[in-house]
């Protein structure tokens, strides 16, 4: 049986998507990122819709457990390449929606649609490669493995190469394990953890490994990249790093789905926002009009304190 693969040109030599977003140069500056780390880090990857146009659409989604409604016919879309914020009180339903999106729960009933394919009830691994990547509110890191290791076990998911192949070490398995090198450590350097490549991920400082495990979603190459509170834990110096590296990473290419508590975090980088409360959607709208809405204050944001007794 013969072993040859087909040859491909690597990675770096094929360039991006004739459709890919240009990426913001003067925000890649004004961060310290390099334009060659932003290029390789950039998405590279064919998407069906344009920008500004719907790329996942939630239709009438309902989750149950049991006699409890978690999710009560939830709508919602997400456009290419904007940053929306998923926010409600605790209980409110928001993890319960990003975990269906992204294959832990199967939907009740209702629809997920991602470039207009149905991704309700995919295995969480198929949901990944398809283009929905996710960090936890909970750190779900390798600890025994470097940073650098970490990144790479995220772009397997987007490698090629067959069991048989990486045994024998067939070229194009050599080719891949270079790329994800060079690429991881790009990744690395975009969330500002290079220095930190060789450390055992366990060993990194909390931020560190908030910023590793986003650097790991994005290794996937992801069309969304749905972050489930990133902010969880830090000072408020540390949420403003966050909030401009967020800012670059769209910057850059990709769309993201936030759920978030901070809401001057929410309010300063999200173009729109998506409020439930009690398993249902209550608001959708620009950060301004969501800060306004009445519903949204008395349900979230608290009444003014004129209005308190």
């Amino acid at each position: 049986m013969s072993t040859t693969e087909p040859e491909m040109a690597p990675e770096n030599e094929r360039g991006r998507s004739s459709d890919a977003p240009e990426i913001d140069e003067a925000m890649m500056a004004e961060q310290g990122i390099d334009m060659e780390v932003a290029e390789a880090v950039a998405p590279d990857r064919e998407i069906a819709v344009e920008v500004g146009d719907k790329l996942v659409e939630v239709q009438n989604l309902t989750i149950k457990f049991g006699g409890l409604v978690a999710l009560d016919n939830v709508s919602f879309d997400i456009k290419r390449g904007e940053i929306l914020g998923l926010i409600g009180p605790n209980g409110a339903g928001k993890t319960t929606c990003f975990n269906a999106m992204t294959g832990v729960y199967k939907p009740t009933s209702g629809k997920i649609l991602l470039e207009g394919t149905s991704i309700g009830g995919q295995k969480q691994h198929k949901i990944t490669r398809m283009g929905l990547a996710r960090t936890f509110q909970n750190i779900r890191l390798f600890g025994e493995m470097t940073a650098l290791e970490n990144v790479v076990v995220g772009l397997d998911a987007r490698h090629r190469t067959s069991v048989g192949g990486a045994l024998l070490r067939l070229p194009r398995h050599i080719r891949e394990e270079k790329s994800a090198i060079e690429r991881g450590m790009a990744l690395l350097e975009f969330v500002g953890v290079a220095d930190h490549a060789a450390t055992l991920s366990r060993h990194l400082s909390y931020g560190h490994q908030r910023r590793l495990e986003i650097a790991r979603a994005l290794a996937t190459d992801p069309k969304v990249l749905c972050l489930d509170e990133p902010a969880a834990g830090f000072n408020p110096a540390e949420k403003e790093d966050l909030m401009a590296l967020i800012r670059t990473i769209r910057g850059d290419g990709y769309t993201v789905l936030l759920i978030e508590h901070d809401m001057k975090l929410v309010m300063g980088v999200t173009d729109r926002i998506v409020v439930l409360e009690f398993g249902k959607k209550i608001a959708d709208g620009i950060p301004s009009a969501i800060r306004e809405d009445p519903r949204v204050v008395a349900a979230y944001l608290g009444e003014p304190e004129d209005d308190v007794a």
